[in-house]
């Protein structure tokens, strides 16, 4: 079976009392950072610079932004890592070390060097719906809009 014909297990997990580290401060990381907001006990950030997003929710608390560069140790107490450079030796060395580690780690720029694939998220109260096409994020994207009219137009009939 090739990459591109898995189909991916869904698989929903507690992370309200654990540490997610994020290397990089770009849009990826803004984007999935922004999701796991409301899922993570603590989130992260390593990175020289940010984007503004990711510098105002450290102002506002919602995060922690190392502003330096990346080393290992870094990881050494993180529960989750998602690696979002654009340095692909730094992203590689991220996913090495968290694999010697045994920290789970997502790298937003190789598919082959993940062990989860970041959903996109759909939510409405306390559920929570986790939409994943195998590696076509615009499928995604569309079809998690359709479910959101879909899921508006139902509320509407019941109000």
């Amino acid at each position: 079976m090739k990459a591109d014909e898995k189909k991916y297990f869904p698989m929903f997990v507690d992370l309200t009392q654990k540490k997610v580290t994020v290397i990089g401060a770009g849009n990826i990381a803004k984007r999935r950072i922004e999701t796991l907001l409301s899922f993570a006990g603590t989130i992260e950030v390593i990175a020289p610079d940010a984007c503004e997003r990711i510098k105002e929710l450290a102002k506002e608390g919602r995060l922690v932004w190392k502003e330096k560069e990346y080393d290992r140790e870094d990881l050494y107490d993180a529960d989750l890592v998602l690696s979002a450079t654009n340095n692909e030796k730094v992203n590689n060395d991220v996913y090495s070390a968290c694999k010697c580690l045994g920290i789970s780690v997502n790298t937003a720029s190789n598919r082959m060097k993940c062990d989860f694939y970041f959903p996109s998220i759909l939510q409405k109260e306390e559920t929570v719906i986790g939409l994943n096409s195998a590696g076509n994020p615009a499928k995604t994207k569309n079809v998690r809009k359709e479910m959101q009219k879909w899921i508006e137009e139902a509320g509407e009939k019941h109000e």
